[in-house]
């Protein structure tokens, strides 16, 4: 799916003719039920074999200054439009009985680790983490496999638009007091787009996911698990130092 046609006519041009763009603002109740329309019309009643959620938007800056609607904004996307879709094809996906239809929501390791001045983008990975679990076990009924792919530092153009953003909103208030953090973060944001694992990672990931006999419930993509493990069970205290210890390396690089 795409949120533009100009996008849809790019995906024409470069890909297969089997491969159909479908319009969709995953933050529109009516655009979601039109696209599932559309599926519906296509495959009728043989059943969706995959739903991949990919969606997503980062929004970053110091919670003591961000606006609400902006908050909104990130959990409209990144969470409620995670779910929107998903009811909105689980009905499809239910039909598929060869092979069992499976699905796969893009999560970030910062749904596992937080991030000074990624409020926001980390409480929703966070949310997506659980509801992804809470899914799968609600759907073992059917033997619908709920995946989560869970990248770290990839390059997309998502952390340069979450880097340009936060400068485009700075305040002299929030440069009194968060500048020399936010100037280290947004160093580290844009070497994510530029020095990250490529996208062929998680393509690699969703792909397994999605066809593999014995899918996993996780992919920790970029970083590896044991570091991850390792990170969650240290104590705040000390996480936090090594966070910000880390921040302030990257930054000089």
């Amino acid at each position: 799916t795409v949120r533009r046609e100009v996008d849809a006519d790019s995906l024409r041009q470069k890909a297969s003719a089997n491969l159909i763009p479908l319009l969709m603002d995953v933050t529109d109740a009516a655009s979601i039920q039109h696209a599932a329309e559309l599926v519906h019309g296509i495959i009728g009643d043989s059943g969706l074999q995959g739903l991949v959620n990919n969606a997503g938007v980062a929004i970053a800056g110091p919670l003591e200054f961000l606006p609400i609607a902006e908050l909104r904004q990130q959990l409209e996307v990144n969470v409620i439009g995670q779910v929107a879709v998903t009811q909105a094809f689980l009905p499809m996906l239910r039909q598929a009985t060869i092979p069992k239809a499976r699905i796969i929501n893009i999560g970030s390791v910062s749904g596992l680790i937080a991030y000074p001045l990624l409020g926001p983008y980390n409480a929703s990975k966070f949310a997506l983490e659980a509801l992804t679990d809470s899914l799968r076990m609600e759907l073992k009924q059917w033997e619908i496999h709920v995946a989560l792919v869970d990248p770290s530092a990839i390059k997309t153009p998502i952390w340069e638009k979450s880097a340009a953003h936060g400068a485009t909103q700075l305040t002299p208030d929030m440069q009194q007091l968060y500048g020399d953090l936010i100037a280290k973060m947004q160093k580290v944001a844009m070497a994510s787009g530029t020095h990250g694992s490529p996208v062929l990672k998680v393509v690699e990931a969703v792909v397994h996911a999605m066809t593999a006999d014995k899918p996993r419930t996780r992919y920790v993509i970029g970083v590896s698990k044991p570091l991850v493990l390792f990170l969650r069970a240290l104590p705040d205290h000390r996480r936090d130092a090594l966070i910000l210890r880390t921040v302030q390396r990257r930054a000089k690089k």
